[in-house]
């Protein structure tokens, strides 16, 4: 099926980044709007018989049902795409829609994945029983050492599939290195890189094949919409991607697809500002609370590795105090940061993963994931950042840090 040709990408060929998210893959109508147009329509009318019979078998450009294309749906890909450093993008209804669509349009039984062990409490699901169910053998390694990827390869090993950084603990991952393995022996790598963004890491530069958002998070990042997305080669789209998603539906809707589209003209605004933020309420932290988990921080082990990926550290951290029940009174003590699992507002969010995101995953898991009863994870919101350390202070003081 043809897809809308949109921009003229020889247009944008030039464009630097904050140029890109603001209009990278703007199609106008015929009434010359400035924002982008939102499409509210499930199905498309044709002029004559054969012009529906030459959409459908692929020889006419057009559209056809809001399942396979929608121009402000498009619109969106072709801007994440543009962003990416991708030569494609499908966008989903949901984050995990896009982590599975990502895995189960390659892989079918007898093959082998190999995953990160920290991730995200339903990516581990999809590892640990999805892929499982449907005789797909998966290892799950410590991503932080590309020997561990190495060392779990099989004959039947078709993909490669982590996060970084890791959704909490902030594991990074060497992309350069993992990537490498896997392009020697022919393994896709699959990269989730919604706590960075292309704003602050394109996983591509350093070898990966394809990458997966949750747009939910920064991409939209005023807590409005869910939404997904999956950049790749163009033959990875179309031919391998595309005939799943096609038939299986985890359609973005195009009023999300719209706000998405208002959310990453100021990505690249927001996403830095909150980073610096976060360093600044991380460095207060360190010095109040057991251990910090924060890549922005000399401290954490991988910092350099971060620094060398990334343009940023981003938003999300992690810290740990002594067990759930200070952890739960930490929560309950803050006046202005909201106890929240979402990440990537403009809000400052914190949650206990134990008992929320990862409360899905076994405590022997969990364990070995490095998420203990201790762990907190804050998303640092456009809030002034003295008041959110003043929040954190009186917080930490009533529950004796």
């Amino acid at each position: 099926m043809k897809r809308k040709a949109g921009q003229d990408r020889s247009i944008t060929a030039n464009w630097r980044p904050a140029t890109l998210a603001v209009r990278g893959g703007t199609a106008r109508s015929e009434y010359g709007e400035t924002s982008e147009a939102l499409f509210l329509t499930s199905g498309y009318t044709y002029d004559k018989a054969a012009d529906a019979a030459a959409r459908f078998a692929g020889e006419q450009e057009g559209m056809t049902y809001s399942r396979l294309q929608n121009p402000t749906v498009e619109m969106l890909e072709q801007r994440i795409a543009l962003l990416e450093g991708a030569e494609a993008c499908r966008t989903m209804a949901t984050g995990m829609a896009a982590m599975t669509a990502a895995l189960l349009c390659q892989l079918q039984a007898g093959d082998h994945l190999v995953g990160g062990r920290a991730a995200f409490g339903s990516c581990r699901w999809l590892t640990d029983t999805m892929l499982p169910k449907f005789g797909i053998a998966t290892t799950v390694v410590d991503a932080r050492d590309p020997q561990a990827f190495l060392d779990a390869v099989r004959p039947e090993t078709k993909v490669f599939f982590f996060e970084t950084p890791a959704n909490p603990t902030m594991d990074v991952v060497d992309l350069r290195a993992v990537c490498g393995i896997a392009r020697e022996r022919g393994i896709t790598t699959v990269v989730d890189n919604a706590f960075a963004t292309p704003a602050l890491q394109r996983p591509m530069e350093f070898g990966a094949d394809v990458t997966a958002y949750s747009a939910t998070k920064m991409m939209d990042g005023q807590g409005r919409v869910l939404a997904g997305a999956v950049c790749g080669s163009q033959d990875f789209i179309d031919n391998t991607l595309l005939p799943f998603t096609r038939n299986t539906g985890p359609t973005l809707s195009p009023f999300n697809a719209w706000v998405v589209l208002k959310g990453l003209e100021t990505l690249d605004l927001r996403i830095r500002r909150q980073s610096e933020s976060a360093v600044a309420v991380g460095r207060f932290l360190e010095a109040r609370v057991p251990r910090i988990l924060h890549p922005g921080l000399a401290s954490h082990p991988q910092h350099d590795l971060a620094m060398r990926q990334m343009s940023a550290a981003g938003p999300i951290f992690a810290f740990e105090v002594a067990d759930r029940a200070q952890a739960h009174g930490l929560l309950d003590a803050l006046a202005l940061i909201d106890i929240s699992n979402n990440i990537g507002d403009s809000r400052s969010l914190m949650t206990h993963p134990a008992s929320t995101t990862h409360s899905g995953v076994a405590e022997d898991k969990r364990i070995e994931m490095g998420i203990g009863e201790g762990m907190l994870r804050l998303n640092v919101g456009l809030e002034d950042p003295q008041d959110l350390i003043d929040d954190l202070d009186q917080a930490l003081r009533q529950v004796g840090l």
